[in-house]
């Protein structure tokens, strides 16, 4: 039997009933690694790969990351996490180009989006309850917190309300600190401004990291300041803070984080889609992780969530039941 100069056999110096069956074989190797090599891929693209949108705020940062640690480290699942604004991770669930999220705020910080979305989507619930947001200001005294009869000094903000805002324009400079403008937070301040009439005031916009900067600056200088906030966030752990009274309820009351999916994804992806139907944590918890990463400058917030992990396995594998 001889070669060819490309080094292939010479299909002339084969019988023609053994060159056949040798393309026959051929033939059926090539629909085999075909249909392997689809598997595979559908294995891979489809199945094995899980893709999460999150907001860049320091609750979802934490919250996303131990999903990811979880899914990866106890499901053996690759997981992307991809941080988008809040308009944006809602369209990435209902297209399904994500396979969920676990940073919806609902039913009123998110609630246009919720609206816009809810029938493209699956709502699996809370994984956090009794969450807040609204307008904060520093609850700090000047100087020595009690006076010498005992008596405790009065913080050096002594607005309570929203609805004194206007009377301490001066004081706060006309400016609301706020974050990304997207951010369901900013739609509610927005409102405000136009609910309690407070025409002297500009909503800034921003992120999380530049807000929390201005507050730490406004407070270490005992500077007037007012804020977007919400629970739970690390800040109200590091300073003295309150939200200003809302009663036109604005920003409404208690507010929950909820986990959202894409459609078929029970389907696609059961185990994981039963993880996330699962996942539910408190704010004391989840207040734990946040500052692990908060008191490494927000740096590997990944090892942080492993280390959380750690601490609660209990807690995880009862998600993972």
């Amino acid at each position: 039997m001889s070669k060819n100069m490309d080094g292939m056999l010479d299909n002339k110096q084969i019988p023609q009933e053994d060159f056949m069956q040798i393309k026959h074989i051929v033939r059926i190797l090539s629909i085999a690694t075909i249909f392997c090599a689809l598997m595979v891929a559908q294995s891979f693209g489809k199945s094995s790969i899980v893709r999460l949108a999150y907001v860049e705020w320091s609750s979802e940062i934490a919250s996303t990351h131990l999903v990811q640690a979880i899914i990866q480290e106890k499901m053996g699942k690759i997981c992307h996490i991809l941080p988008m604004e809040a308009d944006e991770m809602w369209e990435a669930v209902a297209r399904g180009t994500v396979d969920a999220m676990v940073s919806a705020w609902l039913p009123e910080t998110q609630r246009k989006l919720y609206k816009q979305y809810k029938d493209k989507v699956d709502n699996l619930g809370p994984n956090l309850e009794n969450a807040r947001v609204g307008l904060v200001v520093p609850n700090i005294t000047v100087g020595r917190q009690t006076m010498g009869t005992g008596l405790r000094n009065k913080p050096y903000i002594t607005t309570k309300s929203i609805t004194e805002l206007p009377q301490y324009a001066r004081q706060f400079r006309g400016k609301i600190i706020g974050i990304d403008p997207a951010a369901g937070v900013m739609e509610r301040s927005r409102e405000a401004i136009k609910v309690y009439g407070l025409n002297q005031y500009r909503l800034i916009s921003g992120s999380e990291v530049s807000m929390t900067a201005e507050l730490s600056n406004a407070i270490r200088k005992q500077r007037w300041i007012v804020v977007t906030g919400w629970i739970p966030h690390w800040m109200f752990g590091r300073w003295n803070l309150k939200f200003l009274e809302d009663p036109k309820n604005v920003y409404g009351s208690k507010e929950n984080i909820s986990t959202i999916a894409r459609k078929n994804l029970q389907k696609d992806m059961p185990m994981v889609y039963r993880f996330l139907d699962r996942f539910y944590w408190n704010a004391k918890e989840m207040d734990q992780l946040m500052v692990w990463i908060k008191d490494d400058d927000g740096m590997y917030p990944y090892e942080k969530a492993l280390r959380w992990m750690r601490y609660n396995q209990d807690q995880v594998n009862s998600w993972l039941q």
